[in-house]
């Protein structure tokens, strides 16, 4: 009993992480510097590139 419990604390300890890990990455959209080290998620400049790599493929 106690080890399905202790199992259970570290699973969801490690979902929350990971959840928290993904909410922070869709949080930041600027970085202060500009210096590429933030973990910032720019959709719009993936979007750009995927594009471009379609169009040099045809």
């Amino acid at each position: 009993m106690i080890q399905s419990l202790i199992i259970g604390v570290l699973f969801l300890a490690s979902v929350s992480y990971l959840g928290l890990l993904v909410y922070r990455a869709f949080q930041a959209r600027s970085c202060a510097t500009g210096c590429g080290k933030c973990a910032v998620l720019n959709v719009d400049k993936i979007a750009k590139e995927i594009k471009s790599r379609e169009n040099s493929l045809t």
